[in-house]
């Protein structure tokens, strides 16, 4: 039982929490890359009465196995999603490991040292495939077993138990085997009667019998009688993971629920740091991404360029500008190739794009999809008004907007906008109010936890959402 318990935490990673069975299935599949090139290479020459050097191959087998876990991590092999379908999986894989090629290439050209052949590569790609197809195979096997489930006790049988349920149903939290639902006085009795139990004997015990994970306090008043305060303490002493049901919603689906969140959880938690280090090494981040991207981006925007000019007959301008919200609710000037025609709000009315909009012209369409639309950003990145990680920035009529409707709107503008972020890589393109709110919680969540890391696994993540088109309008 120990060993299936440790399977069923999650690991925290500069306050980001991953499940610990994928962080020992990347371990493994870090090994299956090292072993692959070295099986690659005695294939490769195996009548030729060679022997690899373990010792002074390992460096290159490093850089191998590095930049194809990432680019397997920017394909989103490591969410848990990813592995519902085999065929989706198979593809990502294969897309994975050959988008890798790329990376490796331009390593071998500024570090001539690295160079692999092209035999040699070949195999080693084709092994990784065919190991990292078996491993995650017999890993969906297990991860299906309910016994690897991080299993949940809830506080509170109500409405907000019912808020559990609901996104367990909807597939927003996976891994979790709810085990019971303990009704508490002033809850509304809402929930599965399969998992309620009245609480008669020490919660502690039903912890023990019943081998709990985290308990989860949910209960429509915490402030009524009979609310087990001594009794979640002796659960803590004991070893067992308490938390509250925002802080709950923020750890396992990556976002910050405005409809449980209330002024003293944010200024209570732990979080919203942006010290001087950070904001020095943020901007050292983003100036670093783009010196790097701008050898890939010129030869786009130039067909962009031309694109755009060929399709208007030279009518009208190449790039456009627009007003937008940054850090502080200051204004600024945002830049974009034109994806809509000329005069697309002839009225002065400001409006979202939407689904089919028949304002975006054909080259519009085909550049949106890649987010091509997007590269004169860059400018915005390298002067300082924008990071390249962060929440997007939005027009100062809806901003008005949506601070009126939305409660905790503007702390989103706490940190520099983005030209990708959190909520673009966890949610689609959004054009309501309702859209609004749903990516607020996704930014918010990012303010609360930022760190490098979180910037590079979102940055790896905006790789495949670019490539699968995901969420363009």
């Amino acid at each position: 039982m120990g060993t299936v318990k440790f399977f069923r935490h999650s690991t925290k990673l500069s306050r980001y929490y991953i499940p610990t069975e994928f962080v020992i299935l990347a371990a493994i599949e870090f090994l299956v890359l090292i072993f692959s090139l070295y099986l690659a290479l005695e294939v490769r020459f195996w009548n030729n009465d060679w022997h690899t050097d373990f010792g002074s191959f390992m460096p290159k087998a490093l850089v191998y196995a590095i930049v194809m876990q990432l680019s397997l991590l920017a394909f989103g092999l490591y969410q848990r999603q990813t592995g519902r379908f085999i065929n989706m999986l198979v593809l990502r894989i294969a897309s994975g490991l050959l988008l890798g090629l790329i990376p490796l290439g331009v390593s071998f050209y500024f570090l001539p040292s690295f160079f692999l052949g092209r035999g040699v590569l070949f195999l080693a790609v084709l092994f990784s495939f065919l190991f990292i197809a078996i491993v995650r195979l017999f890993f969906r096997k297990v991860v299906k077993e309910q016994s690897m489930w991080t299993r949940v006790l809830v506080l509170g049988a109500g409405e907000k138990a019912g808020l559990i349920r609901e996104a367990v149903k909807k597939g927003e939290i996976r891994g979790l085997n709810i085990v019971m639902c303990i009704p508490l006085p002033g809850d509304k009795d809402t929930s599965d009667k399969e998992t309620i139990r009245s609480l008669e004997k020490p919660l502690v015990k039903y912890v023990e019998d019943l081998d709990i994970d985290e308990i989860v306090i949910a209960v429509d008043d915490r402030r009524s009688r009979g609310f087990p305060t001594k009794e979640l303490i002796d659960c803590k002493m004991s070893g067992v993971n308490i938390v509250d049901l925002v802080t709950f919603f923020e750890r396992r689906a990556g976002k910050i629920r405005l409809d449980m969140l209330n002024p003293s959880w944010l200024y209570l938690s732990e979080g919203f740091q942006m010290g001087t280090l950070r904001r020095i090494g943020k901007r050292v981040f983003d100036i670093s991404v783009v010196m790097l991207l701008l050898p890939v981006a010129l030869p786009f925007a130039i067909l962009v360029s031309v694109a755009i000019f060929v399709e208007s007959k030279g009518r009208g301008g190449v790039l456009y500008s627009q007003i937008r919200v940054k850090q502080d609710g200051l204004p600024f000037k945002i830049y974009k190739f034109r994806s809509m025609v000329t005069n697309a709000e002839k009225d002065g009315v400001p409006q979202w794009a939407s689904k089919n909009d028949s304002r975006i012209t054909r080259v519009g369409k085909i550049i949106r999809k890649g987010r091509l639309d997007e590269l004169p950003q860059l400018f915005n990145v390298l002067n300082g008004d924008m990071s390249f990680v962060g929440p997007r920035p939005e027009r100062p009529e809806f901003v008005e907007k949506l601070a009126k409707a939305v409660p905790y709107y503007e702390e989103r503008h706490r940190v520099k906008p983005g030209l990708t972020g959190w909520a673009q890589v966890c949610y689609s393109y959004g054009d309501t109010v309702g859209d609004s709110i749903e990516k607020l919680q996704y930014d918010l969540y990012y303010v609360k936890n930022y760190s490098m890391l979180l910037d590079m696994l979102i940055l790896l993540q905006t790789a495949e959402v670019v490539m699968l088109g995901k969420g363009a309008q």
